[in-house]
């Protein structure tokens, strides 16, 4: 019989190194076709070791999850940043290694990071997702989420439709 041993708690700066290769590896599966390529890889390369140090030193709210020591993925959270939605919550990024996902680890990492958020007295979650991210979309929707508003953004010369959903 194997066990499986997860461990979700707040990153240090110990964890640089590993988170940044979960964002990487997780940005590119998840927008390479969506996001153009150029603009895309500068995303990825601004959110390098460095960026990420600052923000575990800047007291950001930041999960990780550890699944039998590797980690396995990663949450980036706080106040909502679109009062109009109506919870003061959100979830700014969700992301599960490739080979950690589709088997329930980011069902865990969603459920810790929005106990996190009510810990901090941050009642409600939102979270936005790129529409043309069926995966992600799909995910929030499984998840319970409403949808609550729709927005673009621009990544060079290519605007995208996002989605928020809310849980309140």
């Amino acid at each position: 019989m194997s066990t499986v041993a997860i461990e979700l708690r707040p990153a240090c700066e110990a964890d640089v190194p590993a988170i940044t290769a979960v964002h990487d590896e997780a940005w590119r599966l998840a927008y390479r076709g969506t996001i153009p390529g150029r603009e895309l890889e500068r995303m990825v390369a601004r959110r390098g070791p460095a960026w990420w140090a600052g923000a575990i030193r800047r007291g950001s709210g930041l999960l990780i999850m550890k699944v039998t020591g590797i980690t396995a993925g990663y949450a980036s959270f706080g106040r909502n940043r679109a009062p109009m939605l109506g919870v003061s919550g959100e979830i700014y990024e969700l992301y599960v290694k490739p080979e950690f996902q589709g088997i329930g680890f980011g069902r865990r990492l969603f459920t810790a990071t929005r106990s996190e958020l009510e810990r901090r007295a941050l009642h409600g979650t939102a979270v936005w997702a790129l529409t043309d991210n069926t995966n992600a979309c799909d995910f929030y929707r499984v998840m319970g989420g409403q949808p609550a508003a729709r927005g673009t953004e621009r990544f060079g010369d290519v605007s995208l439709e996002k989605i928020a959903f809310v849980w309140h």
